[in-house]
């Protein structure tokens, strides 16, 4: 028996609510399926198929085609690997954003920790360098002010604790904070109408949940995978100079402690 030809709706085996409300190119569910005016259309969730049949007209083409969200790319790879070089290049040739995870992470908490938050393995500890309070009347080099400054402890929120938890001992974070910086890129300007390419997101399984969850879809993720001998020769030099650096700067703070406490005898 000859069967009929299903006609797909204008979105195609895309949900046409998420297109609509989210701009987001959705897989919809057969189990999710509905037919209006002789077309069969999927829908992500069964919410949505109630919302449609609500009002079709305001989720269907009219004058012309609907308009495809831009492109947005998920760029992964492990630490090292050329993932902010690769997209750089990408964002140029495509005219999109580069948006680096980590780097808008530690943007969002610059302003109070005045620096950037380096992995605890690779940061000494805030005490290692600190003159101490008894000596500090005979140190030259450091002001009343600067002292009194250094004195003021930096309050952090909760959000931002968790954050700077992230940067330097790769927690996770907590889904009240990512809902306050994930869905922006795709829903707010000037992102949702150019597109991005999102480098060092998602990280982890939980991650990707989270972004299944919200419904926030990158139309491709890329995973780079590199040998191990090509990430040592890349990031073993920079790890030497800054272990170097640190080495140097210990020893100048024993030198200038041991000045210190040769003036107050």
């Amino acid at each position: 028996i000859k069967q009929k030809k299903r006609h797909m709706g204008d979105t195609k085996h895309f949900c046409p609510v998420s297109l609509k409300e989210n701009f987001v190119l959705f897989p919809g569910l057969q189990e999710h399926a509905a037919k209006y005016k002789d077309k069969i259309y999927y829908f992500s969730t069964s919410e949505y198929r109630d919302k449609f049949l609500k009002n079709p007209e305001e989720y269907v083409a009219h004058k012309g085609p609907l308009q495809a969200p831009p492109l947005r790319v998920c760029l992964l790879g492990i630490h090292g690997a050329g993932k902010s070089t690769c997209a750089r290049q990408i964002a140029d040739k495509l005219g999109i954003f580069h948006i680096q995870f980590e780097e808008y992470l530690q943007e969002l908490i610059l302003p109070k920790t005045k620096k950037k938050v380096e992995p605890s393995s690779d940061e000494d500890r805030e005490d290692d360098n600190k003159i101490p309070e008894e000596l500090e009347d005979f140190s030259q080099t450091m002001t009343k002010s600067e002292t009194e400054k250094n004195k003021q402890e930096v309050q952090l929120t909760d959000e931002e604790e968790a954050i700077k938890a992230n940067l330097m001992d790769n927690m996770e974070l907590p889904p009240k904070v990512l809902d306050k910086i994930v869905p922006d890129w795709w829903k707010k300007e000037p992102f949702r109408s150019t597109g991005f390419i999102l480098d060092g997101f998602p990280r982890t399984i939980d991650e990707a949940s989270y972004l299944s969850e919200r419904g926030l879809c990158p139309d491709v993720a890329v995973y780079i995978q590199v040998e191990e001998d090509d990430i040592l020769d890349r990031l073993l030099p920079l790890r030497l100079n800054k272990w170097k650096d640190r080495r140097r700067q210990k020893k100048e703070y024993k030198k200038k402690l041991k000045e210190l406490k040769a003036k107050k005898r």
